[in-house]
């Protein structure tokens, strides 16, 4: 870009600090704020500060030059929406607590737009008629709005947040397929044009609908999901989306169920030490309330239930666990000693661990007692078999049976293969070659934009502050005066220069700012070059650090110019 202005921190909106924000809690949080470019408004609200909004807006660049790139057309959506679409498709009431619902001064329901599928399909309803029309992709960088309970860890999770959300429509599934694949090559576009380190996940569909689901994960500490790497093959998944085949065993030589004494052992630890079993031999069984009515979810005794699982899978009905007054309106469910055997009136899922023919300890629904030789399909049925154990590291891979890594990462994008959900739900037909209708299918593909700049911080800086990649940085270079009146000169001598060849130059000229702190300031704030004019700028010559690697050279001020030029 020619004749870039040069931004001088005199001038500059952009305050430092010394010390982490009292209630940061992970990386990208602390820096983002200590270096300038975020400030908390409210509890999961964030104003962007002069360079924050350079870094965002270099991020909607890539994004947007590679949606541009496979088709997509731009446009720009209303972030507050009526209610009525939400309600064609259920989504009014599926989004539960997380959605921010408001009413205007007539009592008109609206909402905050979390994701826009329902009015992209109005649109396209109202824009295309024929299968000339088709297929078409659009796309906005938007901001959207989720009502988190506990927002959290910087602009990683907050209530409002800038998402690129594209849809493609087309008439029939292979060019669903294509539209999708086109989306995952532009994805891995931007995020390696981003700098990121990611990978591919299989993922879950949740609230969105649809089949085909994966998500782009950036690896790192401070991720809130989990997902699983086999060291052996080509499998990744989101926990939530590892599914395991249901492996019957032959139990013919197994003997009939017995009761068994087993005072005070209501727990798994207290069962297993009791007879002297490992707790892999004995059956747990969760209650929980689905919309009220009391399920029993069964999983082998060493395994954690993944309540997330259970909710995704009985989505949208609401899951409780049950409490004291359910055990004592139920006196036939003893706590601490059920099992699935002749259990009244309660369905019962089961992990596909607990595969018919497998044979169990568990409760005898007696108190102080437990049933040894209970084997799955012959004393007791199971209505539908989920995976729903947490993953732990080193179960096999679904693929090839290796042990599995667990990592946690940043979701930083999502693509979805919907179908017909939306334009089932809003009648999104059009006319065919043939004059009759037909109906629309369609994809949803998410990138988290303000989301991806917390992920790079969090990959990318070190022990000294942020170090970003060049395309997404606020600045190429970042020149220092060092503090006296001729080094400050040949600073902004030198910045001109930069800018009129089409640099990008972020210059340190405060007055009464000692060297230290403009060199702290300088690695904290993370532009990839560092330029110093200092103690020999008398004789004009300057040093070029690369922020990330440390490596100093000193150079006269043509050849820094013809360095950072070329």
């Amino acid at each position: 870009m020619a004749n870039a202005p040069v931004q001088r921190m005199s001038q500059l909106m952009v305050k430092t600090l010394r010390d982490d924000p009292a209630d940061a809690e992970v990386l990208s949080h602390k820096l983002l704020v200590r270096a300038g470019y975020v400030r908390r408004t409210a509890a999961g609200v964030w104003t962007w500060l002069p360079l924050g909004r350079r870094v965002l807006a270099n991020v909607e660049r890539i994004v947007r030059e590679e949606m541009d790139a496979i088709g997509g057309q731009e446009v720009l959506l209303p972030a507050l929406l009526p209610r009525e679409p939400y309600e064609a498709t259920g989504r009014w009431n599926e989004y539960g607590q997380e959605l921010f619902r408001l009413k205007d001064r007539k009592g008109g329901d609206y909402l905050l737009g979390p994701t826009h599928e329902e009015i992209f399909t109005l649109l396209v309803k109202d824009q295309a008629s024929s299968y000339k029309d088709l297929p078409v992709i659009l796309y906005q960088i938007q901001t959207k709005y989720r009502d988190e309970a506990r927002p959290r860890a910087g602009i990683l999770r907050g209530r409002e947040f800038q998402m690129k959300d594209s849809y493609s429509f087309d008439l029939e599934d292979e060019g669903l397929a294509r539209s999708y694949a086109l989306h995952r090559e532009a994805y891995q576009k931007i995020f390696a044009r981003l700098g990121l380190d990611y990978r591919i996940c299989a993922a879950t569909a949740g609230a969105m609908g649809g089949s085909k689901s994966e998500e782009f994960l950036a690896p790192a500490e401070a991720g809130e999901d989990t997902f699983a790497d086999c060291p052996n093959c080509d499998f990744a998944a989101n926990t939530e989306a590892i599914t395991y085949e249901l492996k019957p065993v032959d139990a013919s030589q197994v003997p009939a169920a017995e009761d068994i004494p087993t005072p005070d052992t209501p727990t798994i630890e207290t069962l297993a030490a009791s007879l002297g079993v490992p707790a892999s031999a004995t059956l747990k069984n969760l209650l929980v309330k689905v919309d009220g009515e009391i399920v029993a979810v069964g999983v082998p005794g060493d395994r954690e239930v993944d309540l997330d699982k259970v909710e995704a899978h009985f989505a949208p009905a609401v899951v409780e666990m049950v409490t004291e007054e359910d055990f004592a309106a139920r006196p036939d469910l003893v706590r601490g000693y059920v099992g699935p055997q002749g259990l009244d009136k309660v369905r019962y899922i089961a992990d596909p661990r607990v595969a018919p023919g497998t044979a169990w300890i568990t409760g005898a629904n007696k108190p102080d007692t437990h049933a040894k030789n209970v084997v799955a399909g012959r004393d007791f049925e199971v209505d539908a078999y989920v995976d729903v154990v947490v993953v732990q590291e080193g179960d096999p891979c679904p693929k090839c049976g290796t042990g599995l890594k667990l990592d946690r990462a940043i979701e930083i994008g999502h693509i979805f293969q919907l179908g017909r959900k939306y334009t089932d739900a809003l009648k999104l037909d059009v006319l065919g070659q043939n004059g009759k209708p037909v109906r629309v299918t369609m994809g949803s593909y998410g990138v988290g934009v303000s989301r991806a700049v917390a992920a790079l911080a969090e990959q990318s800086a070190d022990d000294k502050g942020l170090c970003w990649p060049k395309e997404v940085a606020p600045a190429d270079v970042h020149v220092v005066a060092a503090g006296k009146a001729l080094q400050t000169e040949l600073a902004l001598d030198v910045s001109e220069k930069l800018a009129a060849a089409g640099v990008r130059v972020l210059v340190d000229d405060r007055a009464g700012v000692s060297p230290g702190v403009k060199f702290t300031d300088a690695e904290l704030i993370g532009v990839p070059q560092i330029l110093v004019a200092g103690r020999r700028a008398g004789e004009g010559v300057v040093e070029l650090k690369d922020r990330r690697t440390g490596e100093r050279e000193e150079l006269t001020v043509e050849e820094a110019i013809a360095r950072l030029t070329a």
